[in-house]
């Protein structure tokens, strides 16, 4: 498949398909509030050089201003619809905004984005009502990538989603006990079965962890990647499953 993803932690990932660059929820710093960054590097400066960068929801883990300010002026943020009046930060940035709901398609230079449902609070938290929905994205190119956000299982997601090669889905969260508006490595592996992509890349685990938890569950913060790993080996056993490291990139492949 001719697609390269590089994953620099948590959601944040560039994917290069058709000689263009698309960064998702960029998050660039050691330390969020009460999160502190404990695995990888903060992602180095080439990280934030982007031809379109995808949020897929307002919570300040996946939509963060100071990281946003990294990028390059003129840069295309695709966000969901509602962004910029939830978070009015967005309008002071010198990036153009585009506001999507599902179903809505975005060219960027030969590549086209689409943006699907999600099942996850989308609210700017702590505060906000709900209006903004929480979206994943296809990024359609010489192949066809789902970066699927935050999100829990929901019936029509296949449906939706359609035919893709590449699905980078989260496995794990930044803290314990997570709720049914997410993916564990369990139900990360379900996806596969009726997703059925070539090559999976797992995200959003091992990265971020509450500030004085380190001895909590910290199974929940190691293991995600390699569980998930061993469960889409027995129940997808098709498709081919990349564990990367931080800053790590690959050409996913399915298997042959």
């Amino acid at each position: 498949m001719p697609v390269e993803v590089t994953w620099w932690g948590h959601a944040t990932c560039t994917v290069e398909d058709s000689g263009v660059r698309v960064l998702t929820d960029p998050l660039f710093v050691r330390r969020l509030a009460h999160l502190r960054r404990r695995r990888g590097a903060v992602p180095p400066p080439e990280a934030a050089v982007a031809d379109a960068v995808l949020v897929s929801h307002l919570h300040s883990d996946h939509l963060h201003l100071p990281s946003l300010a990294r990028l390059a002026p003129g840069t295309p943020l695709i966000v969901p619809e509602g962004a910029t009046r939830s978070v009015p930060g967005l309008k002071r940035l010198p990036l153009p905004v585009t506001e999507v709901l599902p179903g809505d398609e975005v060219p960027v230079g030969d590549v086209v984005v689409r943006a699907v449902s999600a099942l996850h609070d989308g609210r700017r938290l702590p505060v906000g009502p709900h209006r903004s929905p929480a979206l994943g994205y296809v990024i359609t190119g010489e192949a066809r990538t789902y970066f699927a956000g935050d999100t829990g299982l929901f019936d029509s997601m296949a449906d939706e989603v359609g035919p893709v090669d590449v699905a980078l889905l989260p496995v794990g969260g930044w803290g314990p006990y997570l709720g049914h508006g997410h993916l564990d490595a369990h139900r990360a592996a379900e996806a596969l079965v009726s997703l059925a992509p070539g090559a999976a890349v797992p995200v959003h685990y091992g990265t971020y962890w509450p500030i004085g938890m380190d001895g909590v569950r910290p199974h929940e913060f190691y293991a995600p990647g390699e569980e998930f790993l061993r469960k889409a080996a027995r129940i997808a056993p098709k498709v081919a499953v990349h564990r990367l490291g931080h800053g790590e990139r690959v050409r996913p492949e399915a298997r042959r």
